[in-house]
């Protein structure tokens, strides 16, 4: 194509990409990592701003939707490292370029500093005021926001989670079709738009909205509105606390965006755009090649994969 790359050349691109990704020292990916984490905070902060007011549902998740993707926007430009569409690094596991290993390191460092940006945005964004907005309503919003993400079952929380990281793993790669800025930022946007008005979850946007959900409720101003405004009782609010951030929600929606970045997405595309393979058969010997590299068995000779890989 002229004005863009290809799929296939993407999935060249970004395999040939993972080996910087995890050849980078940990010092250098956690401080992208943590600088991702606070730039989808700042859009989910400006998002809950946007939406806080608005009674509708449908308007409200769509008020927030054209804010949030700002996150994502900055992410991509701007270099930084964000779990949920490093995710996509497991199909070069597939291709056989990377070990397992590595890229199960580079997941869980991501990860980690995600959750340190994206909490101390939460910190910052309580401390400067901001949800003191319409006379204390948007902390009462926050509260009303955190509270949901908390009450979610575990098998809502995973399919969920699938569904948003399928989005913002598409989002990633037509980005990287883009050959200009302009192309790049719209590929953003309308992808994001899309998860954030279905109100898919993601991990690291999540790290945020409870964080700063669980700090309002030190507000007895943001506590008694949210009462009064959303019907919450105080046992209700009591759900909200560390333990159900992290079991009931950070755990399933985290596994779900593990599954729809590498399951759903990653897998498919990588299959689609090899030849004459079942998508067992090409994972299963390429996931056998990086074994055989982390037993120290280097004498594997790959020259026969499918055209359009480059290996």
């Amino acid at each position: 194509m002229e004005g863009c790359l290809t799929i296939q050349e993407v999935l060249n691109k970004y395999i040939t990409g993972c080996m910087a990704k995890v050849q980078m020292t940990s010092g250098r990916l956690v401080g992208k990592a943590i600088l991702a984490g606070m730039m989808i905070a700042l859009g989910a902060s400006a998002s809950s701003v946007a939406a806080h007011t608005i009674p509708d549902v449908g308007l409200a998740r769509l008020a927030a939707a054209v804010v949030f993707p700002v996150g994502l926007m900055m992410v991509i430009l701007l270099g930084a490292e964000l779990f949920t569409g490093d995710c996509l690094a497991a199909i070069s596991v597939f291709d056989g370029k990377q070990k397992s290993k590595s890229i199960i390191k580079l997941l869980v460092v991501v990860i980690f500093g995600n959750f340190l940006g994206a909490t101390l945005m939460a910190v910052m964004v309580y401390l400067s005021g901001q949800l003191d907005y319409t006379a204390g309503m948007l902390g009462a919003y926050t509260i009303k926001v955190a509270a949901g993400k908390v009450g979610l079952t575990f098998t809502k929380g995973v399919v969920s989670g699938i569904l948003c990281n399928i989005l913002v793993c598409a989002a990633v790669l037509m980005a990287m079709c883009a050959k200009d800025v302009t192309g790049k930022l719209m590929a953003c946007f309308f992808v994001i738009m899309l998860f954030v008005t279905a109100g898919f979850e993601h991990c690291v946007a999540n790290m945020y909205y409870i964080t700063a959900g669980m700090l309002a409720l030190d507000n007895p101003h943001y506590v008694e509105l949210a009462m009064e405004t959303y019907g919450f009782t105080a046992e209700q609010l009591a759900q909200l606390n560390m333990q159900n951030y992290f079991f009931t929600n950070l755990l399933p929606v985290t596994i779900g965006n593990i599954l729809g970045g590498i399951i759903f997405l990653g897998a498919p595309l990588f299959y689609l755009h090899a030849a004459n393979k079942t998508l067992y058969e090409t994972i299963a010997e390429n996931i056998k090649l990086s074994i055989d590299k982390e037993d120290g068995n280097d004498d594997f000779i790959y020259d026969n994969f499918p055209d359009g890989f480059g290996c």
